[in-house]
Order: structure tokens, then sequence, then C-alpha cells
């Protein structure tokens, strides 16, 4: 039995059928991949994929790793979750037959593809030529169905004038939305404060930036990027990133991921309290994976601290905080019954479901169930906007 007709992926049956719009799906593309995207120079440094007995290995850079399976793990139950292993144990998300047979398995109309993008390496010219190999191969794939595929192009952030240009770059390419870290990362774009084993300095930083770094997206300087991308009409997101869970680590792994998702309070708080959103009120921006039950109870406690402390910090502020998150910030979730339930409160409204797939977290092939489970009693035009018109809306899908 191959990965894709595995028992267990026989999707739910009898619930109601709900044009979906999933606000985060993965796609990692094969490595084979970068060997014509790149620079014809930089190709002969691309990873590749050696066979082996137990797992097959990442060969790159002059090292060997094993094939890590954690971000692939659609139609195993949590009892069968394999760290590594071989590609041909893997769902083959890459593939365009697969990946929109899936969606037609779990119901699913259209996908936003956050993705496998840049290299790990600390050859800082081929890092930052994967970003736009990475971009280009995603709108290529893209293209197989552009109804039902919205693809998130990343780009680096160590220098304001070369994230304006792979920013148009993307544009180009049609790529209508850009995931940058949660802060902006250091001169070299790799050498970052948060590093866990199992992530590549440079893939990590793409996520996180640099957190102890002296820069700041509250700093004028980045006013450009922010203008730039009003300009083209594009939407920002975060995918984590605040805090990266050491994966594969079973001491730290779940309370990690608990954190993972409450630390996306700190960058939302640093564009809101520096006025990012009150300069630039079309600025759109989405923190992904997040969970969103403790977007309310942020708002309320940022309009609290802020009424107390305004004067003394000389606050640019004109509107409370909570009204730039419900203008300026959404947040996606996979399972987050009280988030659903908060929809309505100041900081709560702007959330958007997701699947997560082919991640360990995803709701694959049960997605309809999950939602029916999660959305109980509540109105029929409120679940359309949460698992539908919200993202499509956000993210330009047709």
């Amino acid at each position: 039995m191959t990965a894709d007709k595995r028992q267990s992926d026989e999707p739910a049956t009898g619930q109601p059928k709900r044009r979906i719009v999933d606000a985060d799906a993965h796609l990692d593309p094969p490595y084979e991949m970068w060997k014509e995207y790149l620079p014809a120079h930089l190709r002969p440094l691309a990873p590749y994929i050696e066979e082996g007995e137990e797992h097959d290995w990442i060969c790159f850079e002059g090292e060997r790793r094993p094939m890590k399976m954690i971000n692939n793990q659609a139609g195993r139950t949590g009892k069968d979750f394999k760290m590594t292993g071989k590609r041909s144990q893997m769902r083959a998300a890459w593939l365009p037959e697969t990946r929109l047979g899936d969606m037609d398995t779990d119901g699913i109309d259209a996908a936003v593809l956050f993705g496998g993008g840049p290299l790990g390496t600390t050859n800082l010219e081929l890092y930052i030529a994967s970003f736009e190999g990475y971009n280009r191969w995603l709108a290529d794939f893209c293209s197989i169905d552009r109804k039902r595929l919205a693809g998130v192009a990343y780009v680096p952030m160590r220098d304001i004038d070369e994230t304006i240009d792979h920013l148009r770059r993307a544009a180009k390419l049609g790529l209508r939305t850009i995931n940058i870290p949660a802060f902006p990362q250091s001169a070299d774009g790799i050498t970052s404060s948060a590093r866990v084993k199992a992530i590549a300095a440079g893939q990590g930083a793409a996520l996180t930036g640099n957190p102890a770094g002296e820069r700041s997206y509250a700093e004028p300087a980045f006013d450009r990027l922010w203008a730039e991308i009003c300009e083209l009409d594009m939407t920002v997101t975060m995918h984590l990133g605040g805090r990266i869970p050491r994966f594969g680590e079973k001491k730290h792994i779940l309370p990690d991921m608990v954190m993972s998702k409450l630390a996306m309070a700190e960058p939302v708080a640093i564009a809101i309290y520096s006025g990012i959103f009150q300069r630039f009120p079309r600025l759109r921006w989405a923190i992904v994976e997040s969970g969103v039950g403790w977007m309310s109870w942020m708002a309320e406690y940022m309009d609290r601290t802020w009424e107390k402390q305004r004067y003394w910090t000389e606050s640019p502020l004109t509107e409370k905080p909570s009204y730039y998150m419900d203008r300026n910030v959404y947040g996606s979730f996979i399972n987050d019954r009280l988030g659903i339930l908060n929809r309505n409160e100041p900081g709560g409204r702007n959330i958007m479901w997701s699947s997560d797939y082919p991640h360990s977290e995803t709701s694959f092939p049960r997605s309809h169930e999950i939602i029916a489970r999660d959305c109980a009693g509540i109105p029929e035009a409120d679940i359309r906007q949460i698992v539908c018109e919200r993202a499509r809306q956000l993210y330009s899908v047709p």
C-alpha cells in the first residue's frame, strides 16, 4: 500500500458541503527542483537525495542527514508518526496530481500554500538565490490550477532595498502574498539568536529573523517597504517564527508548540504600538498557524495597558490598539473552538480556518468533520466567513 492510498485516509461522510479555502497548507519542494530553478553557476551546490535502508539521506554541503518526516504525516494517526524515513513513505504533496487529489478527498476547494524556501545554507549567495528559486518554482506549481492554488512567496529581510526587489519579482510572478520573518534578519541573513537543532540556521532565520538583533520593524526605515506592499496590494504573513519549536526533541516539543503560537503576539504588538498600521491603513498582516483564541485577550490587554501608559510613553496612536487588530491583523488556526466562540470580540474577528496539510497537526482527511465539531452552534454565515470568505479575500483567491 502506497503513502497515497492508506486505509485511514477515507474521508468522513455526512457533513454539510461548504466551500472551503484552506488558509494554511504546506508545500515542500522536491529536492530535484533546485537544480532547475537555481542560477546555473549555483546548481552544482544544490542538495540531493541518497537512498538508504532505514531512511533516505539528504546530502548538502558535505553533510548527510536523515530525511525528516515530521512535516509529512498526512494520513497517519498519531501512533503511526515517523520522524525519519524514506521518500517513498512520504505523501508526494509536491506533485500536483497528489495535491489536488488530496484536496478533492478532503473537500478543499482552494488552498494557500506556505513552503519550503529558502535553503538552509551558510553560503550567502546561494541562500539569497534560493528565495527567488523557490518563488519561481512555486509560481509554476500554482499555474497548474490558479483557481485552487495560491502560493505565498518568501523574501529575505536583511536589507530593505533587497526585500523590495524580491517583493516586486514575486508580484510579477503572480504571487499576491509574501511571508516575512517575525523579526528583521541580521546583516548576513543567517545569524540568529533563535536556533534549534532540527532546523538549519538559514531556514530558521527566514521564519524568525534575529529576535535579539538591534533592528525592529518599528523603525521608520521600514516604511518604504510597507508603502511598496500597499502599492502592490499584497498581503504580509508571518508563519509562526516568534519562537521555533525544538522539533524532534521529546522533552521540549509539546510546550514549545504552545509557545510558538503565543509568541506571535510580540511582532503584532510591535507593529500596532509603533503605529505601522496607523501610517499604513491598507496594510494587511496575517499571523499564520498561530491559533486565534488568545487574540481577543491580547486586544483587551493592549487596550487597557495603552489607556494607562500612552502618555508617558508618548504613544503615537490615535485609536485603541484593538481598532488596528480588527482592521489590519488576521490569524489562522487548525483546532480552536475558543477562538471561534470569541469571533465577535475585539481582536478576535479576523480568523481563518486551516488544515496544516500535510504536517503533523493536519485535519486531513477529516477537515469537514472537524470544522463541524468546532463550529457546532455557530451561524452558517459566520462559518462561511471563517472557512472560506475571509481567506479568499485576504489572499486574492478567485
